[in-house]
């Protein structure tokens, strides 16, 4: 019986141990560089600490157990699925800021107009397309507001070509303030109504 929980142990439940100890450590791994793009020094070195140590831990085992193919199967496996699942974990975090230019050539006045009613600051030029007059419309909001907006945009005009880039650093100047003064107080007294 003790031979047999030693095979049960060594071929399944090791590589097992391996392989979920390493999706924890290359989430956090991944989730510190995405830390570090964003500007976030202060929560990258916590993840990297505790990504080594669970790195620490992990190729301990692998080490003690040099004979098993299992484990080193394990090993490499998880590398892809534990930068799967931190972009995932990064992607429902929703962190940090977007910038959203919209190019539009029907509604995009009025688009503009809408998405400073709902408190987002916008900037709009008149710009020459492909297809003649068009307007740019660039707005920067928190990566959680993404889906609302897409919807504004497909509302407005499903044809609307837009690109989102995420942004590091937004510093607001006077004018910023101006008018988060002015969506602050809009919103307020909207709410109320």
């Amino acid at each position: 019986m003790g031979f047999v929980n030693t095979m049960v142990f060594q071929w399944i439940v090791l590589p097992l141990l391996i392989f979920l100890s390493r999706i924890l450590d290359v989430t956090i791994g991944t989730i510190r560089i995405i830390f570090l793009s964003k500007g976030l020094r202060r929560l990258a070195p916590v993840c990297g600490f505790f990504e080594i140590l669970i790195w620490l831990i992990a190729i301990r085992q692998l080490m003690n157990n040099v004979s098993n193919i299992a484990t080193y199967i394990a090993y490499a496996l998880v590398f892809a699925a534990g930068t799967f699942v931190g972009i995932i974990v990064e992607d429902r975090l929703s962190i940090g800021q977007v910038i959203i230019r919209i190019i539009i050539r029907i509604g995009g006045a009025q688009l503009a107009s809408h998405l400073r009613s709902e408190g987002f600051r916008t900037t709009e030029l008149e710009a020459h397309g492909d297809a003649g007059e068009v307007r740019i419309i660039f707005t920067v909001i928190k990566r959680q507001d993404l889906p609302h907006i897409e919807k504004l945009i497909n509302d407005f005009n499903p044809n609307a070509f837009y690109s989102i880039e995420d942004v590091r650093f937004v510093k607001e100047g006077p004018l910023a303030r101006t008018s988060y003064v002015r969506n602050y107080l809009f919103r307020r007294g909207r709410k109320g109504k």
